[in-house]
């Protein structure tokens, strides 16, 4: 194998590796502090729920990057559907004159980001899962920095 295709296998190796292992760096948050979120966001008043619900995505895509990292594709899965559902919250929270749009929208890129790296961890379904939801959060993106520069 020649020094040029070592090279490029080793460096894509490293690109494959990072986000998991940026994933074990990090505090995953637990199922129970996710539920506790959720509930949170169930119930706040209309204008906390988009960043709540941005918050709760970000988390989610924590836990499916762990668990995709811990080889767990069934439960990644489960995780997957879940950010798309919630995707669907947040999208519906956006008409109601939200409260902290910034930090929604810099918590959204950097979920969105993430999920663009996981996409990296994933093959099959999984990949088509994260390919949508990512698809999704990236519209919502556009939207709340659309809503961020006309307030």
């Amino acid at each position: 194998m020649s020094l040029a295709l070592r090279s490029i296998a080793a460096l894509s190796l490293f690109f494959l590796v990072l986000p998991a292992r940026a994933a074990a760096n990090e505090s995953i948050p637990t199922p129970e502090a996710l539920a506790r979120l959720e509930v949170r966001a169930a119930q706040a008043k209309p204008r906390e729920q988009c960043f709540l619900y941005t918050e709760l995505v970000h988390g989610l895509t924590q836990q499916a990057t762990a668990q995709l990292a811990d080889d767990d594709t069934e439960q990644a899965a489960a995780t997957l559907k879940q950010i798309d559902q919630d995707a669907h919250l947040i999208q519906r929270s956006l008409a109601r004159n939200s409260n902290r749009l910034k930090d929604a929208e810099l918590l959204l890129h950097d979920t969105t980001y993430r999920l663009g790296q996981l996409l990296h961890l994933v093959s099959g379904y999984d990949r088509a899962t994260v390919q949508n939801a990512l698809k999704q959060l990236n519209q919502l993106n556009d939207e709340l920095l659309n809503q961020v520069f006309t307030h």
